[in-house]
């Protein structure tokens, strides 16, 4: 599979959807770039050496800047790995091609029997998952996410308190808070109602702790091109600094 040069306009086909059915490896370099130069040409056999099980993006940064922000580097050449449009696991600057192949050898390894287990994502697959990796973060995720669904909420925020922060943990753990304070219109209330709430709740920030985290769940279980989210938080910075 050979490397595609990936833009701006293209990021989003050629590696975010693409990484939901295998592995993405993207190369953020620059034509002045002296190790990018060296380290591109190994990539390249290392990854056409899977067969196919691992795709390859290259990015010019300086055509590209939108996709260099976005990966916050500071310097090339930076490769990270895309899988399920999650970063997986990252290195930068030029390796030897020996590590290189290794860190390309572990994004294709053989799923793990609780890998598999999760792929099946019923309830008592996950716990299974979790009796035999309690730390895996997959298994976790998706088990916090269904019992915060059902309002299971200490449960769920026990689970993710197991593993670091994402954007994933907070979404499903102020679920979870939601869930547990009862009569509290979530993400899925109708505009109006709330944003009536969220202005109730702005008006007792400065001196109720509690009423700043239900805005602040509320704000996390918004979908994330909802304009709405950032005025609120403009709004809530305004009331505590």
């Amino acid at each position: 599979m050979p490397a595609v040069d990936v833009t701006d306009a293209t990021f989003e086909s050629e590696v975010l959807e693409r990484s939901d059915t295998l592995p993405v490896v993207i190369d953020l370099w620059a034509p002045w770039c002296g190790p990018c130069r060296t380290l591109g040409p190994i990539i390249e056999r290392v990854v056409e050496s899977t067969g196919g099980r691992v795709a390859l993006a290259k990015v010019d940064v300086d055509q590209n800047p939108r996709i260099q922000a976005a990966f916050q580097a500071q310097s090339i050449p930076a490769v990270f790995a895309i899988s399920k449009r999650q970063i997986v696991d990252h290195f930068i600057g030029a390796i030897p091609e020996r590590a290189v192949q290794e860190w390309v050898d572990h994004l294709v390894a053989e799923p793990s029997e609780a890998d598999s287990l999760v792929e099946a994502g019923d309830e008592d697959s996950l716990r299974k998952a979790l009796e035999i990796e309690p730390a895996h973060e997959g298994a976790i995720v998706a088990l916090a996410e269904l019992l915060a669904g059902r309002g299971e909420s200490d449960e769920a925020l026990s689970l993710l308190a197991r593993i670091p922060e994402s954007s994933d943990t907070r979404r499903i753990g102020a679920i979870a808070r939601l869930a547990h304070s009862h009569g509290v219109p979530g993400a899925g209330a109708e505009a109006e109602e709330l944003d009536e709430r969220l202005e109730s709740l702005l008006e007792r920030v400065p001196a109720d702790d509690e009423a700043r985290q239900e805005i602040v769940d509320l704000l996390e279980t918004m979908p994330a091109d909802d304009p709405r989210r950032a005025r609120w938080r403009r709004a809530l910075a305004a009331k505590l600094f």
